[in-house]
């Protein structure tokens, strides 16, 4: 399988690419807007693997270039710029390519952060979804999980990833599930269609607040029982 993280210089894309180029054997390929800025983190991810003795090629494209061809595609993008990536590599896009959507909007006061959907949609998700071209699979994951965490390939995982979709796109749930299950520690847990992504993502702010108030949960996630 071809996965391709656009955004993948930074944020979370930086621990799903490390992850899943450490935990399995798809084909690996960053995304930036800058060509440059991709290759040179991709050449970073595979100096920081070989450091761990394991040799791993990590491909670093411009975004329409990494997305064309891919199975699965991550935007690991801020959210102010998910709809205008997704434009950007629409008609790259494989005619079943699966769209994972895990930006959070929000805003920051001096209270903490709060949850800031689009203005035009009740979630970054579903505005990533009202901007894919209809021939895709759009799939919300990993909004809940700290980055910083995810990209330590020293710290271990506990944490349950909430999966979106609709019923149309159950194949392409399927498959984000498979990739979540293939991180240690990592459990997905079925949250329903992208209908349910408001309250999803807006799970994130509170845990950025708790993470704040309490010095001992710096790296906090959900986990459901």
């Amino acid at each position: 399988m071809r996965v391709a993280l656009l955004g993948g210089t930074g944020d979370i894309g930086e621990g799903l690419a490390l992850r899943w180029a450490r935990e399995t054997d798809h084909e690996i390929v960053v995304g930036s807007r800058k060509a440059e800025k991709a290759a040179d983190k991709a050449a970073e991810y595979e100096a920081e693997l070989a450091d761990r003795g394991l040799d791993r090629e990590v491909a670093g494209l411009p975004n329409e270039a990494a997305a064309k061809g891919a199975d699965l595609v991550v935007l690991s993008v801020p959210p102010q710029y998910a709809a205008d990536t997704v434009e950007g590599i629409a008609e790259a896009l494989a005619e079943d390519a699966i769209l994972v959507s895990p930006a959070v909007g929000m805003t920051r006061d001096e209270d903490g952060f709060h949850y800031n959907p689009p203005p035009n949609a009740d979630s970054v998700t579903e505005y990533v979804a009202e901007a894919a071209p209809d021939r895709v699979s759009v799939v919300g994951a990993f909004h809940n999980i700290s980055a910083n965490r995810l990209a330590d390939l020293d710290e271990d995982l506990d944490a349950d990833i909430l999966v979106l979709g609709g019923e149309k796109d159950e194949d392409a749930k399927e498959t984000v599930r498979d990739l979540t299950r293939a991180i240690p520690g990592l459990r997905p847990v079925d949250a329903g269609p992208l209908s349910n992504a408001h309250e999803v993502e807006g799970i994130t702010p509170l845990l950025i607040n708790i993470a704040m108030h309490n010095d001992d949960m710096s790296h906090v996630g959900v986990t459901f029982h």
